[in-house]
């Protein structure tokens, strides 16, 4: 579970740093996008939730160039930079502002049935719980509407992991596993999910930098129970060594990311709530 407070705060401070760093999540938006291109939609309204320094935004704006974009971001300096990237794409594609709100991605304050397409990259796995924030998109969309999100799964910094194996309490975030991320969409009523997983790898010349981008993009340690404070120098001086043991024959350390990827719609026809479907049929 996460510390809702702590990723307020660890994304904010990271809003100028994460450009430079996102690299991982540039790739995943560009996977997204791609996924998203064999999907028949014609949105007139789109959400990123967790729209972070508004990339992502931009690229949708140009993929459905009639839509209304509204970019969601719980760290508000987050959405201060999403705001001056914004400006510059309005000024070169000549596009209405993209909306941009400061807000909880699990109480969202957007009205129900308002949305076409919910977009979420890499940002469920911050939350305490991604079912409420599956129950939110459930609310906002339309009916045959569309959630397309990615996460990480349990597999994800393993190394890093391994390296505080021996640590009672080991400062690497737990992840939700695709599974359970497909259970969720289904006990939140939507229709046809598909969910599969990657994994990638992005590589460092020491751990030091895996460390410091890491913490450049936000991605410190926010699970709610941690240890309170910075881990002391002898145990990152342990961990630091314990990581060589994965370095490549090329010279490089590996930081692992197990990337799921998700889709599903909200049903057209909803159920009852007695949890019966209605179904119409048409005379000829």
């Amino acid at each position: 579970m996460s510390d809702t407070a702590g990723v307020r705060r660890a994304f904010g401070r990271a809003a100028r740093s994460y450009d430079a760093a996102a690299v991982l999540q540039r790739e995943v938006a560009g996977r997204m996008l791609e996924r998203l291109g064999y999907i028949r939609l014609q949105p007139s309204v789109v959400v990123d939730l967790g729209c972070g320094t508004g990339s992502a935004l931009a690229e949708l704006a140009q993929r459905y160039t009639g839509a209304r974009m509204v970019g969601v971001d719980l760290a508000l300096p987050m959405l201060q930079q999403a705001s001056a990237r914004d400006g510059l794409w309005r000024r070169i594609l000549r596009r209405p502002s993209a909306t941009l709100l400061c807000a909880d991605a699990c109480h969202l304050p957007l009205a129900d049935a308002s949305v076409d397409l919910v977009w979420s990259n890499l940002m469920l796995q911050w939350l305490p719980d991604p079912a409420l924030a599956f129950a939110e998109a459930w609310r906002v969309l339309r009916p045959g509407g569309l959630l397309m999100f990615s996460s990480f799964g349990p597999d994800t910094l393993c190394e890093l992991r391994a390296a505080f194996a021996d640590d009672a309490a080991p400062p690497v975030n737990r992840f939700i596993d695709m599974h359970d991320l497909g259970d969720a969409l289904v006990r939140g009523r939507f229709a046809d999910p598909v969910i599969d997983m990657e994994k990638l790898s992005l590589t460092y010349a020491d751990f030091d930098s895996v460390v410091r981008d890491l913490k450049a993009i936000g991605a410190t340690h926010l699970q709610a129970g941690r240890r309170p404070g910075l881990a002391g120098r002898g145990r990152w001086q342990r961990a630091r060594e314990r990581y060589e043991a994965f370095r490549a024959a090329d010279g490089r350390l590996p930081a692992t990311f197990e990337t799921v990827y998700g889709h599903a719609w909200k049903p057209e026809q909803l159920p009852r709530s007695d949890g019966r479907a209605v179904i119409q049929f048409r005379q000829r």
